[in-house]
């Protein structure tokens, strides 16, 4: 697996985060920690959530978002409350990156924390500039920007056909 590369996973199928995960999987397999950042996701399911905690201290997940519903699904007052939580994620994530905590971090649905206007795209930009030479970053989410896709290394487009 190449190291140090901006990789995205984008699109409106199935897949994404699962694609991301294997990449985790795989860097873990080759000596490496991996972090995973999830924001914008519903609560996963206890046997999933037991699951990824056995991958652990190989590869560590940080989920969040604090409600149990989806973003979209929220309040006007709970979205304020939850945006919070999720650009506090998001430094978080960008600590990690920048202190060489990690040299593989996912960054789980941050595509979507731009489109919500959240982050911008310069935040991105400066997450890509703070990280170190050897670390792996991987971006997933619905929609790419053309902003985004330029800084990316390696972009992959995930649909489903049927």
């Amino acid at each position: 697996m190449e190291h140090g590369v901006v990789r995205v996973y984008y699109g409106e199928g199935r897949g994404k985060s699962t694609a991301a995960l294997g990449d985790a999987i795989r860097a873990a397999c080759e000596g490496q920690n991996a972090i995973i950042t999830q924001f914008l996701k519903k609560k996963e399911g206890e046997e999933e959530v037991e699951f990824l905690n056995r991958l652990e201290p190989e590869i560590m997940r940080f989920r969040f978002a604090k409600m149990e519903d989806c973003f979209d699904n929220l309040s006007e007052n709970e979205r304020r409350e939850e945006s919070v939580n999720l650009v506090n994620g998001f430094h978080y994530g960008k600590k990690v990156v920048s202190t060489g905590e990690s040299t593989f971090v996912v960054f789980d649905e941050i595509l979507g924390l731009v489109d919500q206007g959240l982050i911008s795209v310069e935040m991105i930009q400066n997450l890509i500039d703070s990280k170190p030479e050897e670390t792996t970053l991987i971006f997933t989410g619905r929609t790419l920007t053309d902003e985004i896709r330029n800084l990316a290394d390696e972009v992959y487009h995930i649909t489903s056909e049927k």
